[in-house]
């Protein structure tokens, strides 16, 4: 595989957006080589659908477009960020906020973080923000499983 890879797409800010994003993910990364049925693919297609929608929401129609942007670094690292153009950057709510909506952010560090990989919010020099994570592309090789797994990591004994 080359040292850097690279994809961007640019949508508008539409809920049926989101979904889109999530499309052009699972495609981009299964050029790349990671088949759509690994547990890694299921949770960047979350985090993307996430980052899709905050950038959908929570700019207000301030963001008339959002911009995914992947890069693969030498077969190491995998970075997915979304870029809008309003300032403001996510906040989390307070636990004892009781609210359907405003976890997102929660969700994304938490499975980030379950793969090994980091979360960073940036500043744009236009005066937006990137959401983006990393997640170290050897968590990707390992296929969906069916079966259950214990916290050892082997799987138990079938009977």
């Amino acid at each position: 595989m080359a040292d850097h890879l690279e994809a961007s797409v640019t949508l508008p800010s539409d809920p049926a957006s989101v979904a889109a994003a999530r499309t052009y993910v699972v495609g981009t990364l299964a050029e790349w080589g990671l088949p759509a049925d690994t547990d890694v693919s299921d949770t960047v297609r979350l985090i993307v659908s996430e980052l899709a929608t905050n950038a959908v929401q929570h700019t207000f129609g301030q963001s008339p477009t959002f911009t995914v942007d992947l890069v693969l670094d030498r077969d190491e690292r995998l970075s997915v960020g979304v870029t809008d153009s309003h300032p403001r950057f996510p906040k989390r709510l307070p636990a004892a906020v009781q609210q359907d909506n405003g976890r997102g952010m929660v969700i994304i560090r938490w499975l980030t973080a379950e793969c090994g990989g980091k979360l960073r919010v940036r500043p744009t020099r236009e005066g937006g923000k990137t959401v983006s994570i990393e997640l170290p592309w050897t968590a990707t090789d390992r296929p969906v499983t069916s079966e259950p797994v214990p916290a050892a990591g082997r799987p138990e004994p079938q009977g």
